[in-house]
């Protein structure tokens, strides 16, 4: 096999292609975390971070049954919520930012999440990725979220050159035709998920593969 490193970048017809097959191949792609409402999604996604959905949605279930709102949340308290999650790499951090978080939505938002990037972000425990990712699947937005799926994904097929997300997130959106912004996020990270992973890509299964600039 090549060595993983992009050559060169795709050009306009080529990134066209690139996602009218992620578009055929998944039209409706969504968030692998499992939430019953908008206010647990915003806590499986705080929880995500530096961490895999799987381990998430293992903890979270019962959780989510008995605090799923901010309120109860609250009445939860901070040394419960920890019992919940302990699974979960640094859950003492995300313990006291979900407990934030939830007195900041009923300080705040009338105990709802607000709709845009900008005001997600002053939320605890919510960084730009997050805010993305919670935007774009609740409320619609046309973000890319970049996460490390979609640093590796993007380096190696031809996407970004870049190593850093903000501007791999820029490139995203001024290359990847304005039609698929929506899902981009989704299925970039679902194909280096699961087909163009870390250690041991799987090229031979890839759809992608004709046109990934590895390759060429």
């Amino acid at each position: 096999m090549k060595n993983l490193i992009l050559t060169d970048m795709l050009n306009k017809p080529e990134i066209e292609e690139i996602f009218e097959r992620f578009k055929s191949e998944n039209p409706n792609p969504t968030s692998e975390l499992i939430a019953p409402n908008y206010f647990t999604f915003a806590v499986a996604v705080l929880l995500s971070a530096q961490t895999t959905d799987k381990s998430v949605n293992k903890a979270t279930p019962t959780l989510f049954k008995i605090a799923d709102t901010p309120q109860k949340m609250l009445k939860l308290g901070i040394d419960k919520l920890k019992e919940y999650i302990r699974s979960i790499g640094l859950y003492n951090n995300k313990a006291k930012n979900i407990m934030l978080l939830s007195q900041k939505l009923i300080d705040s938002y009338n105990s709802e999440l607000p709709q845009s990037r900008d005001e997600l972000e002053k939320l605890p425990g919510i960084g730009r990725k997050s805010a993305n990712v919670i935007a774009n699947r609740l409320f619609g937005a046309d973000n890319i979220a970049v996460d490390t799926h979609v640093l590796r994904v993007s380096n190696r097929i031809g996407l970004s050159k870049s190593k850093n997300p903000l501007n791999i997130e820029k490139d995203l959106i001024n290359v990847v035709p304005k039609q698929f912004h929506k899902n981009a996020s989704d299925w970039i990270v679902l194909h280096g998920r699961y087909i163009c992973t870390a250690k041991k890509p799987k090229c031979s299964e890839c759809f992608l593969f004709d046109l990934c600039e590895v390759n060429k």
